[in-house]
């Protein structure tokens, strides 16, 4: 080897030397002071350009460093910054960083409405967001009473089987399976809004975001005026766990727990949750058992899979079940033996322990993400859900055997979504994708009934119930003049009927939605969402079991009250394609205050109505919706107030009615005209100190059917009053807490909210309504070392009396039945943190 060669090769060895020295990396963790793992903090060497973020188990890496010391900077919203001096030899080093959170910091600022993460403040939508902390104070496990503290939204669950959905003034309650919801409910990007099958307990979960107005381009066909997005908790790498246990009057036993943990080391974990909600009912039922309570298990497994640094796998499986017993659908024209009319007293319904509901829901989502490179990413969402719910309840609200009734509901559904997300950094960002779904559901309602009562109640309601006692008519009057050939024809004891409904749907989404920032100050966003839908409906009358004379007094002979369909389901199918869509501004005043404006169409699908006379389709009910607001952010996100006020115009407007006319009793589904509403909102929360924060809401609807139709015709129910929407709410609450000593503190957490007058349908009718009242709650207790927790809760402090609902079954036969609020409940709970 000569020289040359000799000094090329020492050249290469001292190159390769000095680059292995130099060839330092740092890997470490970032974690808040409650021990979790943070995603997305930024972490940078300070005084030069290199940063890095970290991942979603809470890991970063800085790779190619000389050995010396640095000054490293590590940032995250919501928390205190931190610089710490680190010395990095070569080869590998590691560090922990932890983050201490501004104690002054508001919960569920950052949301994810647009499909991205984004504060609330910049997002052009009237939307309310609760955290997880809030949720947990407040001790909202169920929608009603979550509902409660967002203005412009209200929930009435008459069970977990019948809940009515209210934004704006707008219902979404209807069981039939041929009728989709007004607003949405999502799971994890998932729609779950089928009445029957809507209502699932709000444990563990991340947060919980209401948004109001249409939102079909980011919610799709079934959220015509708002959507609710609930968003759980998933698994991460972290080994984390709680437990809370309470007990309270009428038997209220909590149990609810989660434990999560890494089951291969950066790449797979697993977090479980559960949690178990009941007591008894608070009305007694003298014909036995009780009325009004709740009965709920629920379990959720959530998996993480980390397949490489580009592409995350979660799946979420949930299972919920359901056996509270039945609802105090008591009459208001006829008291119990020894007893009265209020709602609030004792019943005495038929059947007394065989009505209630048994339900059960299970449902799984895979959802995948995959970052394309710095500016694209992929969702993908898949998800199969189904559910089955039997009801029994007494429509009449008397011991009478007349009106027992059941509502058998099934449900199955498949859905898949992929969502391209774009985000340059700049000035533009959006999402663009595809969504396709499907849907399979039926609704049973059997009917048993003793003729007699029956009879009774059609001919002579007077005399239906005697002081508490049913009474019977064993034959149809022997008046032929009246009655013609069915004058003196006997009457069954027993019998039975009943009719079913069907659905099978698919439909097909193409969308896309984009903002766009013109200045510095000013955006734009703008989206659209084009559906094609194909519906098949059907409907099937089971005859009576035996032919029934009563038949000839409601003209549906051989049965009593289902005009029969000949023994074969009436069938109809019909494809429909529609377009929806929004375009905003907003309008950046400073970096603390937003201004937006929105216009947006939003559309209910087409509703194929059969019935055994005639089929029709109901057109497709549109929404035009005109909103400003602003929305402001202050004092290191301490402080937030937002307001806003919109137009709301219909057209098509469809309503749930049910009605026994001229004999014959009708149960569909109508088209109602032309409707209008107005309405303001305004929230603020502030977050004094780490010991103090407080919140309000105010709502103020004015939602009624026009005078006249598109037509210009009169309407039948001009001027009234859409169902179940009080002009005014408020809502306000503190959080409250003082230092004992260095590990305990004590909390006060009370509350207040208010609702004016609601009806609770579209007639009106001043007796089927609930005067404005309002409900005081209280939490107090103590937090020890920030792990433990022991409190004392009161629910309706002052014992109020009212009522959630009227009408109903009951008040299509001119017997309305009213179903009670509940009363004061209260109770311990401890939990624990580990």
């Amino acid at each position: 080897m000569n020289f040359k060669h000799l000094f090329t090769v020492i050249g290469l060895l001292f190159a390769f030397t000095m680059n292995a020295q130099n060839n330092a990396v740092l890997s470490g963790t970032v974690k808040t002071d409650q021990g979790k793992l943070v995603k997305g903090a930024t972490i940078i060497i300070v005084g030069s350009a290199i940063k890095t973020t970290s991942n979603e188990e809470g890991r970063f890496s800085i790779e190619n460093l000389e050995p010396r010391e640095y000054n490293l900077s590590v940032t995250y919203k919501n928390y205190f910054p931190l610089e710490q001096n680190i010395t990095v030899a070569s080869g590998q080093n590691t560090a922990a960083f932890m983050l201490e959170e501004i104690p002054s910091m508001l919960e569920g600022i950052v949301v994810t409405a647009q499909k991205r993460e984004q504060k609330n403040k910049d997002v052009p939508i009237a939307m309310t967001s609760y955290g997880s902390d809030f949720i947990t104070k407040q001790g909202t496990y169920e929608y009603d009473a979550l509902s409660d503290f967002v203005p412009g939204f209200q929930v009435q669950i008459q069970s977990v089987n019948n809940p009515g959905v209210v934004i704006r003034g707008i219902t979404s309650d209807s069981g039939d399976s041929r009728v989709e919801p007004r607003v949405s409910i999502f799971q994890d990007g998932v729609s779950i809004s089928k009445s029957r099958g809507s209502v699932v307990e709000l444990f563990d979960v991340e947060r919980v975001e209401v948004l109001k107005g249409p939102q079909g381009t980011l919610f799709g066909r079934g959220a015509q005026i708002g959507a609710m997005h609930i968003i759980q908790n998933k698994a991460k790498n972290e080994t984390s766990g709680s437990v809370k246990v309470g007990y309270g009057n009428y038997n209220q036993v909590l149990t609810t727990a989660y434990f999560n943990t890494p089951l291969v080391k950066d790449k797979l974990f697993i977090r479980a949750a559960g949690i178990y909600n009941g007591r008894d009912g608070y009305i007694e039922n003298r014909s036995g058992g009780d009325l009004n309570g709740k009965q709920t298990l629920a379990f959720r497994t959530a998996l993480k899979y980390i397949f490489s640094n580009k592409t995350k796998i979660d799946v979420i499986a949930n299972w919920q079940k359901d056996t509270p017993p039945g609802t105090s659908f008591k009459s208001g024209s006829y008291a119990p033996l020894g007893g009265d009319l209020s709602p609030n007293s004792f019943a005495d319904l038929e059947r007394g322990n065989e009505l209630g509901v048994d339900r059960s829901v299970k449902g799984i989502t895979a959802i995948v993400k995959h970052n394309i490179n710095a500016n694209w990413d992929l969702t993908s969402t898949t998800a199969y859900r189904d559910f089955n719910s039997d009801e029994a309840f007494d429509a009449d609200g008397t011991a009478a055997p007349a009106l027992f009734f059941k509502e058998i509901a099934e449900g199955k559904q498949f859905s898949q979504e992929l969502r391209f997300n774009f985000d340059n950094n700049s000035k533009f960002r959006g999402f663009f994708g595809g969504n396709f779904f499907a849907e399979k559901g039926k609704q049973y309602v059997p009917w048993e009934l003793n003729e007699q009562s029956f009879a009774m109640l059609l001919l002579s309601p007077a005399n239906f119930v005697v002081n508490g006692i049913p009474q019977f008519l064993p034959n149809i009057p022997n008046d032929p003049a009246t009655f013609g050939p069915a004058a003196g024809l006997p009457l069954s004891a027993s019998n039975f009927e009943g009719n079913t409904n069907y659905s099978k749907n698919a439909s097909g989404d193409l969308f896309a939605d984009a903002s766009y920032d013109l200045t510095s100050k000013i955006s734009v966003t703008a989206g659209l969402r084009g559906t094609w839908e194909n519906s098949n409906a059907g409907y099937q009358v089971d005859d009576a079991a035996a032919p029934s004379n009563v038949g000839y007094l409601t003209g549906a002979y051989p049965n009593n009250l289902f005009v029969g369909t000949n023994g074969a389901r009436i069938e109809a199918n019909k494809n429909f394609l529609s377009v929806v869509g929004r375009f905003a501004v907003n309008y950046m005043v400073n970096d603390n205050v937003t201004l937006f404006g929105t216009t947006s169409r939003g559309r209910r699908p087409n509703v194929i109505n059969i019935t055994a006379a005639n089929t029709n389709i109901l057109a497709n009910e549109i929404v035009w919706s005109y909103e400003v607001g602003a929305k402001s952010l202050f004092l290191n996100n301490s402080l937030q107030f937002d307001v806003n006020a919109y137009i709301y115009n219909y057209s098509n407007f469809q309503t749930s009615v049910t009605k026994f006319v001229d004999g014959v009793f009708q149960s569909t589904t109508e088209d109602s005209g032309n409707a209008s509403s107005f309405g303001f909102e305004a929230a603020f929360q502030y977050a004094l100190s780490r010991h103090a924060s407080f919140f309000a809401n105010y709502g103020y609807i004015d939602a009624a059917f026009d005078n006249t139709d598109a037509n210009g015709n009169p309407q039948a129910l001009a001027g009234n009053t859409f169902r179940l929407t009080p002009k005014h709410s408020v809502s306000a609450g503190l959080d409250l807490s003082a230092a004992i000593n260095k590990s305990t503190d004590i909390f006060f957490r009370p509350s207040y909210t208010y609702k004016s007058k609601v009806f609770f349908e579209e007639t009106n009718l001043p007796n089927i309504s609930q005067a404005g009242y309002g409900i005081m709650n209280s939490r107090v207790g103590l937090i020890i070392n920030k792990k433990y927790e022991l409190n004392f809760y009161m629910n309706n402090i002052f014992d109020k009396k009212y009522i959630v609902d009227a009408g109903n079954t009951g008040g299509a036969f001119g017997i309305p039945t009213f179903i009670a609020g509940v009363p004061r409940l209260f109770g311990v709970q401890a939990s624990a943190k580990f």
